[in-house]
Protein backbone atom coordinates (compact mmCIF):
# COMPACT_ATOMS: atom_id res chain seq x y z
CA UNK A 1 0.00 0.00 0.00
CA UNK A 2 2.74 2.33 0.98
CA UNK A 3 3.93 1.92 -2.54
CA UNK A 4 1.30 2.30 -4.41
CA UNK A 5 0.77 5.59 -2.32
CA UNK A 6 4.45 6.64 -2.87
CA UNK A 7 4.02 6.02 -6.85
CA UNK A 8 0.38 7.94 -7.16
CA UNK A 9 2.29 11.05 -4.95
CA UNK A 10 5.25 10.79 -7.25
CA UNK A 11 2.80 10.74 -10.48
CA UNK A 12 0.42 14.03 -8.77
CA UNK A 13 4.13 15.72 -8.55
CA UNK A 14 4.90 14.88 -12.66
CA UNK A 15 2.07 15.66 -13.50
CA UNK A 16 2.45 19.23 -11.60
CA UNK A 17 5.19 20.22 -12.68
CA UNK A 18 4.71 19.56 -16.79
CA UNK A 19 1.41 21.47 -16.47
CA UNK A 20 3.08 24.16 -14.85
CA UNK A 21 6.06 24.46 -17.25
CA UNK A 22 5.52 26.49 -20.07
CA UNK A 23 5.15 25.42 -23.43
CA UNK A 24 7.29 26.42 -27.01
CA UNK A 25 4.37 28.27 -28.22
CA UNK A 26 4.37 30.05 -24.58
CA UNK A 27 7.81 31.27 -24.64
CA UNK A 28 9.20 34.14 -26.21
CA UNK A 29 11.04 33.81 -29.13
CA UNK A 30 15.19 34.28 -29.29
CA UNK A 31 17.39 35.94 -31.93
CA UNK A 32 19.85 32.79 -30.48
CA UNK A 33 20.44 30.42 -33.57
CA UNK A 34 21.78 30.89 -37.04
CA UNK A 35 19.74 32.76 -39.46
CA UNK A 36 19.80 33.59 -43.56
CA UNK A 37 18.64 36.80 -45.25
CA UNK A 38 16.42 36.15 -47.16
CA UNK A 39 15.89 39.59 -48.64
CA UNK A 40 15.22 43.40 -47.94
CA UNK A 41 12.37 45.91 -47.58
CA UNK A 42 12.39 50.15 -48.59
CA UNK A 43 10.27 52.03 -46.53
CA UNK A 44 7.93 55.40 -47.27
CA UNK A 45 8.50 56.03 -43.60
CA UNK A 46 5.57 53.35 -42.25
CA UNK A 47 4.99 51.26 -45.41
CA UNK A 48 6.54 48.40 -47.57
CA UNK A 49 7.46 50.43 -51.09
CA UNK A 50 9.57 47.69 -52.88
CA UNK A 51 10.30 44.03 -52.19
CA UNK A 52 14.46 43.09 -53.03
CA UNK A 53 14.91 39.41 -52.93
CA UNK A 54 18.47 38.28 -52.96
CA UNK A 55 20.32 37.91 -56.52
CA UNK A 56 21.89 34.08 -57.58
CA UNK A 57 24.47 33.14 -55.60
CA UNK A 58 24.09 35.82 -52.82
CA UNK A 59 24.12 34.69 -49.40
CA UNK A 60 24.03 36.43 -45.48
CA UNK A 61 24.36 34.48 -42.45
CA UNK A 62 23.56 36.14 -39.26
CA UNK A 63 24.31 34.22 -35.58
CA UNK A 64 23.47 35.06 -32.69
CA UNK A 65 24.58 32.69 -29.70
CA UNK A 66 25.45 34.18 -25.62
CA UNK A 67 25.09 37.79 -26.33
CA UNK A 68 27.35 37.74 -29.26
CA UNK A 69 27.06 38.45 -32.63
CA UNK A 70 28.90 37.24 -36.24
CA UNK A 71 27.72 37.61 -39.96
CA UNK A 72 29.13 37.15 -43.37
CA UNK A 73 28.10 37.84 -46.72
CA UNK A 74 28.83 36.25 -49.95
CA UNK A 75 28.00 38.43 -53.37
CA UNK A 76 29.51 36.57 -56.32
CA UNK A 77 29.93 39.44 -58.60
CA UNK A 78 32.33 41.36 -55.62
CA UNK A 79 35.38 40.66 -54.76
CA UNK A 80 35.42 42.50 -50.81
CA UNK A 81 35.29 40.11 -48.16
CA UNK A 82 32.11 41.29 -45.50
CA UNK A 83 32.15 39.85 -42.35
CA UNK A 84 31.66 41.57 -38.49
CA UNK A 85 31.84 40.26 -35.04
CA UNK A 86 30.86 41.72 -32.00
CA UNK A 87 27.89 41.76 -29.39
CA UNK A 88 24.38 42.42 -29.50
CA UNK A 89 21.27 42.93 -26.56
CA UNK A 90 17.73 43.06 -27.73
CA UNK A 91 14.07 43.41 -26.38
CA UNK A 92 10.90 42.28 -27.65
CA UNK A 93 10.79 45.00 -30.35
CA UNK A 94 14.48 46.51 -30.37
CA UNK A 95 17.91 45.27 -31.63
CA UNK A 96 21.36 46.45 -31.13
CA UNK A 97 24.76 45.58 -32.66
CA UNK A 98 27.87 46.49 -31.59
CA UNK A 99 30.42 45.81 -34.04
CA UNK A 100 34.02 45.40 -33.00
CA UNK A 101 35.74 43.50 -35.66
CA UNK A 102 35.44 42.72 -39.18
CA UNK A 103 36.32 42.99 -42.77
CA UNK A 104 38.62 45.20 -44.26
CA UNK A 105 35.37 46.77 -45.61
CA UNK A 106 33.38 46.79 -42.95
CA UNK A 107 36.33 47.95 -40.68
CA UNK A 108 35.68 51.21 -42.42
CA UNK A 109 32.52 51.47 -41.67
CA UNK A 110 33.44 50.78 -38.05
CA UNK A 111 35.71 53.42 -38.06
CA UNK A 112 32.45 56.10 -38.12
CA UNK A 113 29.74 53.94 -36.77
CA UNK A 114 30.26 51.54 -34.53
CA UNK A 115 26.83 50.88 -32.52
CA UNK A 116 23.47 49.66 -35.21
CA UNK A 117 20.31 50.33 -34.20
CA UNK A 118 16.99 48.32 -34.93
CA UNK A 119 13.45 48.21 -35.04
CA UNK A 120 13.04 44.32 -34.20
CA UNK A 121 10.25 42.05 -35.63
CA UNK A 122 10.83 38.69 -33.79
CA UNK A 123 8.96 35.71 -34.64
CA UNK A 124 10.17 32.21 -33.67
CA UNK A 125 11.57 31.00 -37.38
CA UNK A 126 11.96 34.45 -38.95
CA UNK A 127 12.91 38.07 -38.24
CA UNK A 128 13.04 41.32 -39.49
CA UNK A 129 15.87 44.52 -38.53
CA UNK A 130 14.40 47.82 -39.55
CA UNK A 131 16.55 50.66 -39.90
CA UNK A 132 15.12 53.92 -38.79
CA UNK A 133 16.07 57.56 -39.88
CA UNK A 134 16.89 59.89 -37.52
CA UNK A 135 13.08 61.35 -37.05
CA UNK A 136 12.05 57.74 -36.55
CA UNK A 137 10.97 56.59 -39.80
CA UNK A 138 11.77 53.55 -41.21
CA UNK A 139 13.61 53.14 -44.31
CA UNK A 140 15.34 50.00 -45.20
CA UNK A 141 14.94 45.85 -43.45
CA UNK A 142 16.63 43.22 -43.85
CA UNK A 143 14.57 39.79 -43.60
CA UNK A 144 16.07 36.50 -41.95
CA UNK A 145 14.54 32.98 -41.81
CA UNK A 146 16.15 30.61 -38.84
CA UNK A 147 18.48 28.35 -40.67
CA UNK A 148 19.28 26.46 -37.41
Amino acid sequence: MKKLAGLVLLVFILVSATSTTPSKSQTAPSLEGAWELIGHYNYDGTDITDTILNTDGYRQIKMYSNGKVMWTRYVPKDSMEWFGYGSYKNTENSLMETLEYGSASMMRIVDTMRVFSFELQLEENNFTQITLDEEGNRTFSENYKRIK
